[in-house]
């Protein structure tokens, strides 16, 4: 019997202390035909070992000098075989039917793409709690972008037909903060439908110090500026209707309250760009005292002054 092949690509960059398990859980997937990719993007600690020690036939280990997770990505893309593509962050988890409850809907889809459930651990997987989301269903692409609202682009959710990987082109390097969110929003509109699979799993790890995603520098607010200004070009392409400006206007504030008073210049910005699309209006989210005083002093004191307290 025929199986076709899936191509697991993993980006890594210092996991040392995450990676092993990250491997254990793709070599315990049910689907019998499965290749590895990992590209380590110049670590400085141990990953390359702990990789390295799990040597077998379908497992190729690639070594470059740090060049950020898209261009990793991209490398892993280039030297793929498979059918299939799963992307996998170093310290992500699958369960072990993950891939194999997937393929038994994409098998009859050639042309969807399919998504996963999913929930966050900090320590160890026992603590996940899978939530039932509004996108936890089948959706044409549009709606399960609304129903998202982008929030939700994690790189372990998808398996994706290689003939999709390869229409919608390589990961943008120029990007290092929600290069996710502009990547997999391309594959989404580049595909027929979005199809659920209800029991296929993944944890995702949170928590982790030094994350990239809560990086505030100027050069990882600029990109999430620039992901947020490409995706709102491709999805108003495809619609520009009230609900589509609604999300992007929700998430010009978000941004807005991130950046702000990091990046006042983007947090300007990003607070004209959701002005012009839509009334909605929300607040920072905080605590009971920054809320009292965000309605004393307006959010933008109240957020300076968090951040001056040594609070992020």
């Amino acid at each position: 019997m025929h199986f076709p092949k899936v191509s697991v690509l993993i980006p890594c960059y210092n996991a040392e202390k995450y990676v092993g398990e990250t491997l254990e859980s793709v070599f315990r997937q049910t689907w019998p035909a499965i290749e590895v990719i990992v590209v380590d993007d110049g670590s400085t600690d141990g990953s390359a070992a702990v990789v390295q020690s799990f040597a077998r036939p379908n497992l190729r280990f690639i070594q470059q000098p740090n060049r950020g997770s898209t261009a990793a990505r991209n490398v892993c893309c280039s030297l793929a075989t498979g059918d299939f593509v799963q992307y996998l962050d170093a310290d992500d988890l699958l369960e072990p039917d993950k891939v194999a409850l997937q393929m038994a809907r994409l098998g009859e889809a050639p042309r969807c793409i399919a998504s996963s459930e999913w929930g966050r651990f900090k320590r160890s997987p026992a603590e996940t709690i899978f939530q039932a989301q509004p996108y936890w269903a089948d959706s044409d692409p549009i709606d399960w972008l609304v129903l998202s609202g982008l929030g939700t682009m994690l790189t372990a959710l998808w398996l994706i037909p290689m003939q999709t990987v390869r229409a919608v082109g390589p990961w943008n390097e120029g990007l290092s903060l929600a290069d996710d969110a502009e990547y997999f929003t391309r594959v989404v509109l580049a595909s027929e439908r979005v199809l659920f699979c209800p029991g296929s799993r993944f944890h995702y790890r949170s928590g982790i110090s030094g994350s990239l995603s809560g990086s505030k520098s100027p050069r990882a607010l600029a990109s999430q500026f620039k992901v947020l200004d490409l995706c709102e070009g491709y999805i108003r392409a495809v619609e520009d209707s009230e609900r589509v400006r609604r999300v992007f206007a929700l998430n010009w504030q978000h941004l807005a309250h991130f950046a702000y008073p990091y990046d006042r210049a983007i947090a300007s910005q990003a607070l004209e760009r959701a002005h012009a699309l839509h009334p909605i209006r929300i607040r920072p989210d905080g605590g009971m005292r920054f809320r009292a005083l965000s309605r004393i002093i307006g959010w933008r004191a109240a957020r300076a002054l968090q951040v001056a307290s040594g609070r992020q």
